[in-house]
C-alpha cells in the first residue's frame, strides 16, 4: 500500500513540475513577445518623431527660402528704382546743359540769320541721347581750350561750395582788423564747410603764420593767405594716375559704397582713357545689385568697349575672365567694377579681398590700381570709408564725384589731413567728360575766389 501511494505521488509531482515548466516557458514566452512589442512601439515613435522633425525642418526651411526671396525682390525693386531715378537726373541735367549751352552760343555778327541747314544741325544735337549729346558738346582744339573749358566747368561745378563759403566769409573779408575776433570767425567758417577739425587746426596755424611773417593787417588781405594755406594743405593729393607702357592689361580696381557713382565713374575713366588712345575693357563684377551689369554693358555701349560680364558667378569669377581677356587680346587697360557695399558689411568686406587675391591668380602684382569712390555730398563720412577700404585693400588712389551738388566742398582739405591717399579724380558734372585729373590749384580757387 506503501509502495502504491509513493508512486502515485511522484507521479502527481512530475506532473506538477511539467505545468510548472510549461508555465515558465509561457510567461518567458510572453515576456519576449511583450519586450519585442514595446521595442516595435519604441521604433515607430522614433520613426513619427523623425518624420515630424523633418517636416517642421522642411517647412521652416521654405519659409526661410520665401522670406529671402521676397527681401532679394524687395531689394532688387528699390535698386531698379535707384536705377531709374539716377538715370533719369542724369539725362535731365545733361539735357539742361545742352539747352543751356546751345542759349549761350554768340551771334555772329556777320551772319545773324541762321540757315535752315544750321537750324537742322541744331535740332538733331537736342534730339540726342544725353550721352551723346555731352559728348558733341564737348569739342576741343587744343590744350588751352582744353583747360579753359575744364577750369569753368570746375568753377561751376564748386558754385554751391563756393557760394556758401563766399557768404560766410563775407564778414571776415570785409577789410576789418585782423584780430582775435575774426580768428574766431575764420575758424567757424572752416569748420562749418566741412574741413573737419584736424584740417581747421592746420589752416588756422599756417593763416596765423603767414599773417604775422607777412605783416597783414586787415581781413582783405586774408583771402590770399587762406588760399595759399588751402593749396599747400592738398596739394599732395594732386597725384595724376600714370599708366605704365609696359604693363598690359594695368588692372584698376574700383570700390565704394552704393551710390557713391562708381559704375558711372568707371564709363567716364573709359571715354577718358580712349582720348589717351589706350584700349580699355569693363569687367561687370558688380553681380550683387539688381541691373548694375546692364548699366555698365550700357556705358561700354557708349564708348565702344568690351564689356565682360556673367548672368551667374561671383564678382571675383569675372574680374579674372575680364584679365584673361584683355590678356588675349592685348588690352591696355581692365577697369573692375566691383559690387557696393558699406564698411561695416564685414562679410562683403571679405567678399571684395576674395576678388583682389583672384586677381591676383591671373597677374600677381595686380590690381596695380584700387581706386575708391566718394560721394561728396557725404562730406566727413568720407574719412571712415576710406580708411575701412584702405585697411582691407590697400588704397591707390581717390575719386571723388559729385562735387556740383554740395556746399561741402571742404572734405578734401579733411581727407588731405587724415590721409596721404592721391585724388585721382574728380566729378563737377554729368557730362561724360566731367571727370578729370585732380588739380588743386584750380580746385583752390575754384572754391576761394569771389563768387
Amino acid at each position: 500500500m506503501f509502495k502504491f501511494l509513493k508512486k502515485h505521488f511522484k507521479k502527481a509531482e512530475e506532473a506538477v513540475q511539467d505545468s510548472v515548466e510549461d508555465l515558465k516557458a509561457q510567461s518567458e514566452a510572453l515576456v519576449d513577445a511583450i519586450e519585442d512589442k514595446v521595442d516595435e512601439l519604441e521604433m515607430r515613435a522614433e520613426i513619427l518623431v523623425d518624420d515630424a522633425k523633418e517636416s517642421i525642418q522642411a517647412g521652416l526651411h521654405k519659409v526661410d527660402e520665401l522670406s529671402d526671396a521676397l527681401k532679394d525682390k524687395a531689394d532688387e525693386l528699390e535698386k531698379r528704382a535707384e536705377i531709374l531715378v539716377d538715370d533719369a537726373k542724369e539725362s535731365i541735367q545733361a539735357g539742361l546743359h545742352k539747352v543751356e549751352d546751345t542759349f549761350r552760343q554768340p551771334e555772329n555778327p556777320e551772319n545773324k540769320e541762321e540757315t535752315k541747314e544750321t537750324k537742322k544741325e541744331t535740332n538733331e544735337e537736342l534730339l540726342m541721347p544725353p550721352y551723346e549729346a555731352a559728348s558733341a558738346a564737348t569739342v576741343f582744339v587744343g590744350d588751352e581750350e582744353v583747360a579753359q573749358s575744364w577750369a569753368a566747368r570746375l568753377a561751376k561745378g564748386l558754385s554751391k561750395s563756393r557760394n556758401h563759403m563766399a557768404k560766410s566769409l563775407a564778414s571776415v573779408f570785409g577789410g576789418g582788423k585782423i584780430d582775435e575776433d575774426l580768428y574766431e570767425e575764420l575758424e567757424t567758417v572752416l569748420l562749418t564747410s566741412d574741413m573737419g577739425i584736424e584740417a581747421t587746426e592746420t589752416l588756422m596755424k599756417e593763416v596765423r603764420n603767414r599773417v604775422s611773417l607777412k605783416g597783414l593787417k586787415d581781413g582783405n588781405e586774408l583771402r590770399a593767405a587762406l588760399k595759399e594755406a588751402v593749396y599747400d594743405l592738398i596739394k599732395p593729393l594732386e597725384q595724376p594716375l600714370v599708366i605704365p607702357d609696359n604693363q598690359k592689361p594695368f588692372v584698376i580696381m574700383m570700390a565704394g559704397i552704393n551710390g557713391a557713382g562708381k559704375t558711372t565713374s568707371i564709363g567716364k575713366l573709359a571715354k577718358y582713357f580712349q582720348a589717351q588712345g589706350k584700349s580699355v575693357i569693363l569687367a561687370a563684377g558688380d553681380t550683387f545689385r539688381a541691373a548694375a551689369r546692364e548699366q555698365l554693358q550700357e556705358w561700354g555701349q557708349r564708348n565702344g568697349v568690351t564689356v565682360i560680364s556673367q548672368t551667374t558667378g561671383d564678382s571675383a569669377a569675372v574680374c579674372f575672365d575680364a584679365i584673361e581677356a584683355a590678356k588675349a587680346r592685348k588690352i591696355d587697360i581692365v577697369l573692375a567694377d566691383t559690387a557696393g557695399r558699406l564698411p561695416t558689411q564685414l562679410h562683403l568686406m571679405e567678399e571684395i579681398k576674395k576678388v583682389k587675391r583672384v586677381v591676383q591668380k591671373s597677374i600677381p602684382e595686380a590690381p596695380h590700381e584700387i581706386i575708391v569712390v566718394l560721394d561728396a555730398n557725404i562730406g566727413q563720412n568720407a574719412i571712415n570709408q576710406v580708411s575701412a577700404f584702405n585697411e582691407a585693400l590697400g588704397v591707390t588712389g581717390l575719386i571723388v564725384t559729385k562735387l556740383d551738388g554740395t556746399a561741402k566742398g571742404g572734405a578734401l582739405a579733411a581727407l588731405a589731413s587724415n590721409h596721404n591717399i592721391p585724388v585721382r579724380y574728380i566729378g563737377v558734372g554729368e557730362h561724360i567728360d566731367d571727370l578729370r585729373p585732380f588739380n588743386a590749384k584750380d580746385f583752390v580757387n575754384s572754391l576761394l575766389d569771389e563768387a
